[in-house]
C-alpha cells in the first residue's frame, strides 16, 4: 500500500510541476531563440533569452526596450524600440534623431553607415523599432515591416539563459546611460 501511495505522490507532484510549468509558459514567460545578426551585438545568433510576456499589459513600451513582436503568422522579430506614438523619428548624417534630438546609442558599432530616413511621426497604438546592427536589420525602415502595432507585441526580453556562460540580465537603461 505504501508504494502505491508513493508512486500516486510522485505523480501528482509530476503532474501539477508540468500544469504550472504550462501555465507560466503560455501567460507569463517566453523562450525566444536569436536568428540572425540583426540585433548584433546585444544579442547574438543562438542565444536563448526569455520574455516576460505580461508586462505590456500593465506598462507601455518605452525607448530602448528590446522586444519580440510577431512580423507575420509563424514568424518573430527581435528589435529594440527606438521610438514609441507620437515621437518624431529622422536618420541623418549617419545618426538616429528622435524629437529633433540625436539618440545616445553606445550599444552601436559607430562606425556603421545608416541611409537617412524620414522625418516621420509615430502614429498612436504604434512603435518604430531597429535592430541594433542597422546594415542587416529589417525593421521599421523597411516598408514590409514598417511601424510594429502594439497589438503584435509578444513582450519584453529580460534575461539571455543560453549559452550559461554569456547569461545575464537585459537592462535597456544601463545601454543608454
Amino acid at each position: 500500500m505504501s508504494k502505491w501511495k508513493d508512486l500516486w505522490d510522485w505523480t501528482r507532484s509530476i503532474i501539477i510541476a508540468i500544469i504550472l510549468a504550462l501555465l507560466i509558459r503560455v501567460f507569463f514567460l517566453e523562450v525566444f531563440v536569436v536568428e540572425g545578426r540583426s540585433m548584433y551585438p546585444t544579442l547574438v545568433e543562438a542565444e536563448r533569452l526569455m520574455v516576460n510576456k505580461v508586462i505590456y499589459h500593465f506598462d507601455k513600451p518605452q525607448m530602448g526596450d528590446i522586444i519580440v513582436f510577431e512580423f507575420e503568422p509563424g514568424r518573430d522579430f527581435i528589435k529594440r524600440v527606438i521610438g514609441v506614438e507620437g515621437d518624431k523619428i529622422e536618420i541623418k548624417y549617419g545618426r538616429v534623431f528622435l524629437n529633433d534630438r540625436a539618440l545616445n546609442e553606445p550599444y552601436l558599432d559607430q562606425n556603421m553607415v545608416m541611409q537617412d530616413y524620414g522625418p516621420e511621426v509615430v502614429p498612436p497604438g504604434y512603435l518604430f523599432v531597429m535592430g541594433d546592427y542597422r546594415p542587416n536589420s529589417m525593421d521599421s525602415r523597411d516598408p514590409r515591416v514598417g511601424f510594429v502595432s502594439r497589438e503584435h507585441l509578444k513582450g519584453r526580453a529580460f534575461f539571455i539563459f543560453w549559452p550559461p556562460w554569456e547569461a545575464r540580465a537585459i537592462n535597456p537603461e544601463d545601454e543608454l546611460n
